[in-house]
């Protein structure tokens, strides 16, 4: 079983033009046509942390939401949200909370593939190395908790320069560090701040940053994308 996943920071919909534009976040969307996307930026801030992304208009796309908002204008926790495609089973939804002092958290669902279940993770890490590092132990240990063994893959906005280095060295064994490229800013990216992280149930098959004319405009992030191979038991 193969399956495409991505992780876009969509910077709460503001594009370089300084326009929000929902339905240009959802044609990059398009473009990208993963089964599983992480989402970070997607709530507003403020308020009731209303989504970016009208719900209405993910109900005309390919995909649904992994219920784990706390708000009912909110599609994610802590601006982090995860779509699937349509078809893919649904099992549960939860919003985990990350050691900071700034809000930050991460989207948790449990979806079922092809009889397969699995476990993906959306988040957005902190500024500092040395919470970074919290976040990621935090996410890890949440993850060795439960009861059962899952594939599983952890998609976001690491904030991370260094490929391997600083706090992705928190992963050590068990995991495959996915670093498609550069994907910050997007217009001349330089960082390599978005990752995909997966577990060992996994092989990773390709990864790319999706640089187009369109992804360069729609948001300061370019997507990351990888296809994931899961080994069979």
């Amino acid at each position: 079983m193969q399956l495409t996943f991505a992780s876009y920071n969509i910077h709460k919909g503001v594009g370089l033009d300084r326009r929000r534009d929902p339905e240009r976040i959802l044609s990059v969307l398009h473009e990208i046509d993963a089964d599983i996307i992480a989402l970070q930026e997607v709530d507003r801030r403020i308020g009731e942390r209303a989504s970016v992304l009208p719900r209405a208009d993910i109900d005309d796309t390919r995909w649904r939401v992994i219920e784990v908002a706390k708000r009912p204008r909110s599609i994610g926790w802590h601006g982090n949200a995860l779509l699937v495609r349509r078809g893919i089973d649904i099992v549960s939804g939860e919003a985990l909370d990350l050691p900071t002092i700034e809000p930050r958290g991460a989207a948790c669902g449990e979806i079922v593939v092809e009889g397969r279940s699995l476990r993906v993770i959306g988040t957005h890490l902190d500024l500092s190395g040395l919470r970074r590092r919290d976040q990621i132990r935090s996410l890890l240990g949440f993850c060795n908790a439960c009861e059962r063994n899952l594939p599983t893959v952890i998609m976001g906005d690491f904030n991370q320069w260094g490929r391997q280095t600083g706090a992705m060295r928190e992963f050590a064994q068990g995991w495959h560090i996915v670093t498609p490229g550069r994907s910050y800013p997007s217009r001349q990216p330089v960082a390599t701040l978005d990752r995909i992280v997966a577990s060992t149930h996994w092989n990773v098959v390709s990864s790319d940053v999706h640089h187009t004319a369109l992804s360069t405009v729609a948001s300061d992030h370019l997507p990351v994308k990888a296809v994931l191979s899961l080994i069979k038991k």
